[in-house]
């Protein structure tokens, strides 16, 4: 097999393959037994039909599109890997030239990964808020804790802010009740604008017995963005009363036997969560800051085909009913242009933002080892909220594990340049982003990014399979 490959554009490029009939020897054994299982003829078993026979009854070219349907996939592939294409996305093939029983030369056209001049990270400076565990911080944490300790008592007075009420609700639209948005015993705490717009104001005030009507918008359902006409009734009224702070509080609701201790240990568990909102915000303007110094061109169809992704996804929740999806935007006022704008906006950050990390990592060529991808397995099903052996089930028959190995290679690389960058924060203070991203330290929930990039590149082995 020969091939050579022609760049039409920074992220296009044209590979030209010719195969001589002898090296098509399997393409064509196989081809006879497949068109042998599916042929029956009278003298024959099924299967064992001579080739001869097979060609004179099907005709020769038959053969040859079967030949071709299987070899087409592999010599792509061999092509890509010989000629080093980083190839982005399905390849465009044609036949360019088939002589029988000498030779066939096809062509592919595809995108591929631009070259990227990645800037010296060195150079870079960013700025990120100040830890601050303030004493506020602290307390707030420990009211969540009483709140989980405390007890409902019944009161006798009307529905305050924080509490907890057992409601009726109903719900009406051109008169005609609304099943799914009606309840009876509907337990609920006042305030927290869980349920249906204008509750929270219709219960407050109100005392065990009474009823009032409000008008609100039904978000769900058939009658989602409706107004409606609601009436709630409070049938009980109960307020949370929080155990006292003292060392027994500590003691029940935690391994210390002090308060002071369990403020303490709080006190350490909100520096750790800073640390780790300090830890993202640093990765995200370091990002940011390099890409703006960094020109990359796009590939058209891996943007388009991100955009023409999402708009699937979201039409698909409406049934695939498309004139519902126009309602949808209808009702937010906006356009079906102004959506795709955005969304290609989008996609193009987040293709930008894939493609200077590829080339980051294949600049830095990060090992990735075992337990790093099956840490990063696990944390991407917690994530999603999946079991992981189902989501490694997923990724499987999907052919996913791959993206997870390059999401995990491209983290360590931008987490390597990183550690390069200065840093600093709004107090002036300057801080060493190796504790953050340095070798010793735990990149589980920074190193993917996996908020920032969608996978656009696949395998060639996934490439061939489609």
């Amino acid at each position: 097999m020969k091939s050579s490959v022609e760049q039409l554009s920074a992220t296009r490029a044209k590979l030209t393959v010719e195969v001589p009939f002898e090296e098509l020897k399997p393409e064509f054994d196989n081809a006879y037994k497949s068109l042998a299982q599916q042929v029956s003829l009278p003298g024959f078993r099924k299967g064992k039909v001579p080739a001869k026979i097979l060609e004179a009854r099907l005709g020769r070219g038959s053969i040859l599109n079967e030949v071709l349907n299987e070899m087409l996939p592999s010599r792509y592939s061999q092509a890509v890997e010989e000629n080093d294409v980083k190839a982005l996305g399905q390849p465009e093939i044609d036949i360019a030239e088939l002589e029988d029983n000498d030779h066939v030369t096809f062509t592919a056209e595809v995108d591929v990964r631009p070259e990227i001049d990645v800037p010296d990270f060195s150079d870079l400076s960013v700025e990120v808020d100040a830890l601050e565990a303030d004493e506020e911080s602290v307390e707030s944490e420990l009211t969540n804790l009483r709140a989980r300790f405390g007890t409902l008592k019944p009161v006798e007075r009307a529905v305050q802010d924080g509490d907890f009420v057992s409601i009726d609700l109903t719900a009406t639209v051109d008169g005609e009740t609304v099943d799914e948005a009606s309840s009876e015993g509907l337990s609920y705490e006042v305030g927290t604008a869980s349920l249906v717009e204008g509750l929270d104001e219709a219960l407050t005030g109100l005392s065990e017995g009474e009823s009032k009507e409000f008008s609100t918008t039904l978000v769900a359902g058939e009658h989602a963005d409706s107004e409606a006409q609601a009436t709630v009734t409070v049938k009980s009224v109960k307020e949370r009363e929080l155990p006292e702070l003292d060392d027994d509080f500590a003691q029940l609701a935690s391994e210390f036997d002090t308060l002071d201790e369990l403020k303490d240990s709080l006190k350490s568990q909100v520096e750790e969560q800073l640390k780790g909102q300090q830890a993202a915000d640093i990765r995200d303007k370091v990002l940011a800051a390099a890409l703006e110094k960094t020109e990359v061109a796009l590939p058209e169809s891996v943007v388009k085909e991100q955009v023409d992704g999402q708009i699937q996804q979201l039409v698909s929740q409406f049934g695939g009913d498309e004139a519902v999806f126009e309602q949808m935007l209808a009702a937010q006022d906006i356009t079906r242009e102004k959506f795709e704008e955005d969304a290609r906006e989008g996609a193009e950050d987040s293709v930008r933002t894939q493609l200077f990390l590829d080339a980051l990592a294949d600049i830095e060529k990060p090992e990735v080892s075992q337990q790093e991808l099956t840490d990063h397995i696990l944390f991407t099903a917690q994530r999603y909220g999946m079991d992981p052996n189902q989501f490694v089930m997923q990724l499987q028959q999907s052919g996913q594990i791959a993206n997870l190995f390059a999401d995990v290679r491209r983290g360590k690389a931008l987490a390597i340049n990183i550690c390069k960058v200065t840093v600093a924060d709004d107090k002036g203070t300057s801080i060493d982003p190796k504790d953050f991203f340095g070798e010793e330290a735990d990149l589980t929930e920074t190193d993917a990014d996996a908020d920032a990039v969608e996978t656009v590149e696949s395998s060639d082995e996934e490439k061939a399979d489609n």
